[in-house]
Parts: C-alpha cells; structure tokens; sequence
C-alpha cells in the first residue's frame, strides 16, 4: 500500500544538521489495554497486581485442546473505541494467527488481527503550541487502524542469578493496537497525540490509559529525510510507556539518523529499545516484515460478525467526547478556548467542573478557581482531581461566598488553606458556610465600621493623604491600610469607595 503524504514541511520542525535541514517522520502503534472483567478468549480475570500466575487459565496457558471463545465485551469496547475515533467500523472482521517464538508466549503464536481488523480508518485532532506568539495550531492525525489482539506475558529477569521466570497473568489480556498514519513532524506532536488518545479512551471508559501498569504504550517508527523528499528508512522504538520518553526517544532517534545519513552510512530497518537512563535508542533486533510472522486465519475462530444496528445501538450510549465538550464550555458557558482545554484534558477535572456548576457557581468563576488556584494546592501535594481533599462542592460554595461578598479573595484563599487542612488531618465534609463562620471568615460589610477604620487611617498618615490628592492611584495604598487592620475581613469595594470618598478623588 501507497503512503501519500499530505503534509507541507513546516520550517519550525526542521531539525538543523550539518548538511542542512532535516524533518523527521512519526508513526505510532498505540497498545491500549481493553478495560474488561476477563481476558480477550478466556474468563481469567484481568485486575492489575495479582500474585504471579494467579490470573492463568487452560487457555492462556495453552494448554493442549483449549479452545477460544471471543469475550464480546472487548469487541463493544473496540467498536465504542472506532466510534470514539471518528473511524470506519467494520461489519466483519477476521483474527489471524501471527506466528513467533517467545518465552512469554506459551502458544508460539499470538491471535490477532491483519488484513481485516474490526475498525479501519479515523483521525484525532491535536493542539500544538503555543508557538512564541502564544497561539496553538490544530493538526490533524490520520488513523490507518485499530485491531484487537491478545498480549503476551511477561519475563522477569532479575528475580533469580541465572535464570529467567516467566508471569503469565498477562497472557491473553484484551489488547487494541491503534496505528496512526506517519502524520506527524516532531516528538511535540507525538505527545499531543498519545495524550489525546488517552484522553479520547478514558472518557470513552474503553481504557485506564495507565502508562505506569502497562495499560498503554507506544511503539514509535522514526525516519528522516530532506525537507519534502521521499520518505526514509524507518526504524521501531519498541514499548515506550512514557509520554515524556516518547518525546524524548523520538529526539534522539531522529538525531542518530541524521548523523549516521549525513556521515555517508545508511539506516538499517530494525527495532530498537530506548533507554531512558541514558536518553538514546539501543538495537534490539533486525526488524521483521509481515511475511516473516506467516500470517494465516485462526482455524479456531470464526470471522467476526455483526449488523449496523449493533454498532447504532453502541453509538447512542457514547459520552460526550472531549472536543465536543471543549465547544460547548466556550460556546454555552462563555470560558476561553484555553480554559476548555485545559478543563476537558481529564474526564475526572470536566466531571469535577461541571459539579462546581451544577452546585451554583458561576462558570467562569468556577474555571478561575480550579486553574488558578486549586490545581496549583494539588500539584504541590502531588494528588489528582480524584484524590484531593475539598468535593466539588464545597469548591463552588466558596466560589459562591466570595460572589455574593460573605468574604474576600483573600480569604477565600486563607479559608481553602484552612479547610484544606481541616480534611487532610481526618474532618469530615461539612458545610463550608458554617465552617467559615466558625473559624471567623465572616466579611465586614457594616458600613459604619469599615469608615471608622478608614478614618483611622487618614488621621494617622495626613503626608500620605496630600500625596493620594495629587496622585489618585495611590488611594490603593490606603485601602491595604484599611484590609490590614480588619484582619482583611472588610469588604474590599466598600473600603475601596469610602477611601476614594474621603479623599474626594474619583
């Protein structure tokens, strides 16, 4: 098959070398584990963590006259999957036998998916940026397919001196290979890329998209050639389970290429591991061709069969994905496009968003609070959305107290530090208004008692007074004055007008 590339070369993605420029080509294979109960052909369960070999059947182990039998909840989750993907699911597909020795492999040969797979073409848009003039560019990424297949177990090579254990928990896993098209240009868009497809996965619930357990990873094909030239030879960086690798052993890669071309030698077509210790690529093996797997249709399954109106009836139940959600926060809810991105990257930060405003706070309000505030107290205590301390709605009652002036924007934030603590330390979730009461967050808003502060205030510094009349913007300095000796309980516009009133500046 023909590879057209419809891709101008972009002069910001060019890599230097001493001959001239250079682009690099990315393709990837994504390995995406199905979240399901049970294996791909078995009814051996799938829960990460288990006891070596505790989750092996008859058939994962292949044992003699085991027969498969297809689990037909990773075949909805392929096609929810393609649906996800925007690409074309097909009514029959065929599983084939692909044919190499390894240890971990008790069959000698793993089931999967060649000219035929349930789900062919799609795309995923990715954001890029931003450049130094603060804007993203939208790119497109075209995918070749998506194949179910089983996976491999695993070998263990440093529990013994001399010998190798073999753990087959993962044996017969339902695995979904997502190719994509060698779309992209630089390691920047391979990330945006595997991020976006975890993402697309995770709201889909098809996949936990957890790299660290081995739930997703990539092998990334790198090649390189003259800007706009015929496409080079390519070579497989096998098992990344990194975003962050997956930029990084795509930089080196293309680098090695472009010093191995530009000293006179050619590229030699093989698999290679990244190590990320070092930050380069390492051969692995001469990389092997179709042909070389003698692909042929698994004698013992039938091909896969099914009519549009099963598909129809998996697409009605589709969440709503996160382009779709992106829009509609800017076009319904009125945040910015970076804000929506931002809220969309995780299901579980929309799902804790769209709480804040289904409990009362304003959108905007809400999307401030949560960028600019809560996801910073997070980070620093390395927690997720899911793991933090303060719901959802306790989130938006603050929100709330600071738009109807129960209290500041700084004490918001003192008020967040308190509660934070509070739950940390073991408090149950309790009513942030009562709470705030209790701990003395209530706001000053007498107006008799904010003007005897503020006159105290212009009494004691008379010089500062003549210099506010002259110059008005340093009437900020005596609001400061007046916040401080209320212990930052008044009303920051009250304080704000009578201290101009006073002055008698506008």
């Amino acid at each position: 098959m023909s590879i057209i590339d419809t891709r101008t070369p972009d002069a910001k993605r060019l890599i230097p070398g001493a001959t001239g420029d250079w682009e690099v080509i990315i393709g990837l294979e994504v390995h995406a584990q199905v979240l399901s109960n049970s294996k791909l052909f078995s009814g051996a369960s799938t829960a990460f963590g288990a006891a070596p070999n505790a989750n092996v059947s008859l058939v994962d182990a292949a044992m003699p006259g085991m027969l498969p039998v297809i689990n037909e909840e990773c075949v909805k989750q392929a096609i929810r999957s393609g649906l996800g993907l925007k690409a074309q699911i097909n009514l029959k597909s065929v599983f084939d036998r692909k044919n190499y020795f390894y240890p971990d492999l008790p069959q000698g040969y793993q089931i999967s998916q060649y000219k035929q797979p349930i789900v062919g073409e799609g795309k995923i848009m990715i954001s890029v940026g931003p450049d130094r003039e603060g804007k993203f560019e939208d790119i497109e990424v075209g995918i070749e397919r998506l194949h179910l297949e089983q996976d491999a177990g695993k070998s263990m090579h440093d529990q013994h001196p001399t010998m190798s254990y073999v753990d087959l928990n993962r044996s017969g896993v339902a695995l979904m290979e997502i190719v994509s098209k060698p779309d992209m240009r630089s390691a920047d868009e391979a990330k945006a890329y595997v991020t976006k497809l975890r993402t697309i996965l995770r709201y889909l619930g098809t996949c936990d998209g957890n790299m660290d357990e081995g739930s997703l990873r990539a092998d990334v094909n790198v090649s390189v050639r003259k800007p706009g030239g015929e496409f080079g030879t390519r070579c497989e960086i096998k098992n990344v389970n990194s975003i962050r690798f997956i930029g990084q052993a795509i930089d080196s890669e293309a680098r090695r290429q472009i010093a191995i071309l530009e000293d006179g030698g050619s590229i030699d077509q093989e698999t290679r591991l990244f190590d990320p210790g070092k930050g380069e690529t390492r051969s692995m093996r001469s990389k092997e061709e179709a042909h070389d797997y003698r692909y042929f249709p698994d004698p013992d399954l039938l091909p896969l069969e099914f009519d549009q109106a099963y598909v129809d009836a998996l697409a009605v139940d589709l969440p709503e994905l996160p382009d779709a959600k992106r829009d509609r926060l800017v076009n319904k809810l009125g945040l910015s496009v970076y804000d929506a991105s931002i809220l969309v990257s995780e299901k579980a930060i929309a799902d804790y968003f769209e709480e804040m405003v289904a409990n009362g706070a304003d959108p905007k309000q809400a999307a401030n609070r949560l960028i600019n505030e809560y996801f910073g107290l997070l980070n620093a205590a390395g927690l997720s959305i899911e793991e933090g301390p303060i719901s959802a709605k306790a989130n938006s009652t603050i929100v709330m107290m600071v738009s109807d002036r129960t209290i500041s924007g700084k004490m918001a934030k003192d008020l967040t530090n308190d509660y934070w603590s509070y739950r940390v330390e073991g408090g149950v979730e309790v009513d942030v208004r009562l709470f705030a009461k209790e701990r003395g967050y209530d706001q000053v808003t007498d107006t008799g008692a904010i003007e005897k502060a503020v006159d105290e205030i212009i009494a004691a510094n008379p010089d500062k007074v003549e210099q506010a009349k002259a110059k008005p913007t340093l009437a900020g300095w005596f609001v400061g004055q007046v916040m401080r000796s209320t212990g930052g309980k008044a009303n920051p516009q009250a304080v704000n007008d009578l201290v101009k009133a006073k002055l008698g500046i506008e």
